[in-house]
C-alpha cells in the first residue's frame, strides 16, 4: 500500500491453547472488535487480521484458532491453521492463561513452536487474577523452556501491559511496505464481519456440542437507499434435531439470537441493520472440502 522505502511491517501471529484469551487480546491490540469472543473454548474457526499503523510501522496481528490434541476433522483443520499462521508470521507470541498455567494443551504449543525459527515472545495473559508471586514463578518456568526474545505480564482485558508489547512489536518489524491502508482495522470483508457478529451470538445462547457444528453464511448484503443494511444469512446445522434447538419453542431463540447480532452490527457499521437469519439443515457438512474454503481452512485429508 505504500512504497516508502522507511517503512516496516511485521506480521505477529498469537497462538496458544484454547481459551487463552487471544481473541480478546487481538481486540484490545486494535482498539476495536474484530474478532468474536465467547466463554467457550474454539470458538476463533480461521485466521482473524487485526492491523496496527503507528508512524512509519504497520503490525498485523493474527488471532489463531486454539492449539489442542485434536480428533475431528474440523477441529484438525482449526490447529493446523493456528501452525500456518505461525509458520508465515515474522513473530510468534505464545499467550498463556496465567490461571491454568503450564496444562498440557500448553506443553503441545511450546513443543509445536519448537520448529519454528524466528523471534518467539511469552504473553502471560490475566495477570489480575493471579498473585506475583505466581506470576514470577510461572514466567521463570516457561522461560526455562524455550528461549523467548520477550516476555510480558498482561491483562487483555483491562489493557494492562499491552501497550509494551505493541511497542516492542514495532521495534523488531522488518523493513517493508504496508498491506493495509492505515485506517484499515481487519482483513475481514463486512459479510464475513456480519456471519462472525451472529457466530458469536449462537455461541452463547446454544449449548452443549451444537455450535461447533453450526457455521453462518452471509448470503446477501445490501446497502439500501435510506443507508441501511439488509443482510441475510444462514445458519447451517448437521442435524434437523439441532434445528430445531436453535429455532427455540415458537421461533424464540433464533430470535434472540438475531436481536443481539443485530444491534451489535448496527453499532460496528454505524448504520441501521435489517438482519435475517434462516436455518438449515446441511448433514455432514464437515466432511465436505467446500464449507472449509468458505471458512478460510484447508480441507484435512483424514
Amino acid at each position: 500500500m505504500t512504497d516508502d522505502p522507511s517503512t516496516h511491517c511485521g506480521f505477529v501471529a498469537l497462538v496458544g491453547a484454547p481459551n487463552a484469551g487471544k481473541s480478546t487480546l487481538l481486540n484490545t491490540l486494535v482498539g476495536a472488535k474484530v474478532s468474536i469472543v465467547t466463554h467457550k473454548a474454539q470458538t476463533t474457526r480461521s485466521q482473524i487480521r487485526g492491523v496496527v499503523t503507528t508512524g512509519s510501522s504497520q503490525l498485523i496481528f493474527i488471532d489463531t484458532p486454539g492449539i489442542f490434541t485434536a480428533s475431528r476433522r474440523l477441529d484438525r483443520a482449526m490447529v493446523e491453521a493456528a501452525w500456518s499462521a505461525a509458520a508465515g508470521a515474522d513473530i510468534v507470541a505464545l499467550v498463556i492463561d496465567a490461571v491454568r498455567g503450564l496444562n498440557p494443551d500448553n506443553e503441545a504449543a511450546i513443543k509445536g513452536l519448537e520448529n519454528l525459527r524466528g523471534p518467539k515472545i511469552l504473553i502471560i495473559n490475566k495477570i489480575d487474577r493471579k498473585q506475583p508471586q505466581d506470576l514470577l514463578a510461572l514466567t521463570e518456568a516457561l522461560n526455562k523452556r524455550m528461549d523467548f526474545a520477550h516476555t510480558f505480564m498482561v491483562c487483555a482485558q483491562s489493557g494492562e501491559g499491552v501497550a509494551d508489547f505493541i511497542k516492542t512489536c514495532h521495534d523488531m518489524a522488518p523493513p517493508g511496505p504496508w498491506h493495509f491502508p492505515e485506517d484499515q482495522l481487519s482483513d475481514l470483508t463486512q459479510a464475513l464481519t456480519a456471519a462472525e457478529a451472529t457466530r458469536e451470538k449462537l455461541f452463547m445462547r446454544v449449548h452443549d456440542e451444537i455450535p461447533y457444528n453450526t457455521t453462518v453464511e452471509t448470503e446477501r448484503f445490501q446497502v439500501q437507499k435510506d443507508g441501511s443494511f439488509r443482510i441475510d444469512q444462514v445458519v447451517y446445522v448437521a442435524r434437523a434435531s439441532h434445528k430445531k434447538i436453535i429455532l427455540g419453542k415458537s421461533g424464540q431463540t433464533i430470535k434472540a439470537i438475531g436481536m443481539e447480532a443485530r444491534k451489535d452490527l448496527s453499532e460496528m457499521f454505524g448504520v441501521p441493520v435489517h438482519l435475517f437469519l434462516f436455518v438449515k439443515v446441511r448433514e455432514n457438512w464437515t466432511d465436505k472440502p467446500e464449507h472449509y474454503e468458505e471458512m478460510g481452512l484447508e480441507f484435512p485429508a483424514k
